[in-house]
């Protein structure tokens, strides 16, 4: 990848393996802004990117050079090598080979923690886009004004200190439904609990790191996996949601087989590429029509 100064922005240029559009819309985070023809706003703690997808470059808006090495980089994950990756998954199941050419600018996000957990609890049972808006609703109420691109404002979700205060009732105020109460648990526990931190979670080991996960109210193994895969670190992690299972059971079992069994058959079958494999199983299965009832 090279990076080129032009007046205020870095233009990223001879860029492997990485598409922004794929990377933000693959359903592991919610909270940016498609404004159409390539160009983004996307919120990371108290940090607003402006950036553009053009042809063979990624056009970063008034951003230095510092922060893109600071934040940014790391956000995307830049420094990984998603060749060796892809190579892992194909050899894995020659049958994912077209995914991962269709789908080759997937890469898996070192999403914040809080925010992720919030996010995939709000996720239950809700599309994209209202998940989207709960998140900026939730944003503009509590967190921290960051900036505006196109007229628009964006904030900050609120961190742990902002969300300690947060009712229930408020979190039903905000469209959130059944899942108020599950957020005002979530919160409370990351503002009380030291284990209940992206430091102790990191360094605890998956399985540990899930048991602690799922004593949240309302958090299984699904949302678990998805926090741990997109904000921890485990890239084994690998989330199982009702259209995983169709097309684990569609290409690997019959059908009615167990979240548990799934999670094992993957474990040996991906290993340390769950993560990745399960981004590219989700693409498989769309291209192929695999899952629809």
């Amino acid at each position: 990848m090279k990076i080129t100064k032009q007046d205020k922005d870095l233009i990223l240029t001879d860029i492997k393996d990485f598409s922004l559009q794929q990377t933000l819309e693959c359903g592991q985070c919610f909270h940016f802004k498609n404004f159409g023809e390539g160009e983004f706003a996307v919120v990371y703690k108290k940090n607003l990117l402006h950036a553009k997808e053009e042809n063979d470059k990624i056009i970063l808006y008034n951003l230095s050079l510092k922060d893109f090495e600071n934040i940014w980089k790391h956000y995307f994950d830049l420094e990984r090598d998603y060749g060796s990756i892809k190579k892992a998954v194909i050899k894995s199941d020659k049958r994912l080979s077209q995914a991962v050419n269709d789908n080759y600018g997937v890469h898996i996000l070192n999403a914040e923690f809080s925010e992720t957990l919030m996010s995939f609890i709000i996720s239950q049972n809700k599309q994209i886009p209202h998940i989207k808006k709960i998140v900026a609703d939730i944003s503009r109420e509590y967190g921290t004004f960051l900036g505006k691109i196109n007229e628009e404002e964006f904030y900050s979700f609120p961190d742990v200190s902002q969300m300690k205060d947060i009712s229930e009732d408020d979190y039903s105020r905000l469209k959130t439904g059944f899942r108020a109460k599950y957020l005002r648990d979530a919160a409370q526990k990351m503002a009380n609990d030291t284990d209940m931190s992206y430091e102790v979670l990191n360094k605890m080991g998956y399985e540990k790191a899930k048991d602690k996960l799922t004593t949240i109210k309302g958090v299984g193994d699904k949302v678990a996996n998805c926090v741990l895969l997109y904000s921890l670190g485990y890239r084994n992690a690998f989330p199982v949601d009702v259209w995983i299972k169709r097309i684990m059971e569609h290409l690997y079992f019959e059908n009615d087989t167990k979240n548990e069994v799934i999670y094992e058959f993957a474990k040996e079958k991906f290993g340390e590429y769950g993560g990745y494999a399960q981004q590219y199983l989700f693409y498989y299965a769309r291209s192929n029509g695999i899952g629809k009832k």
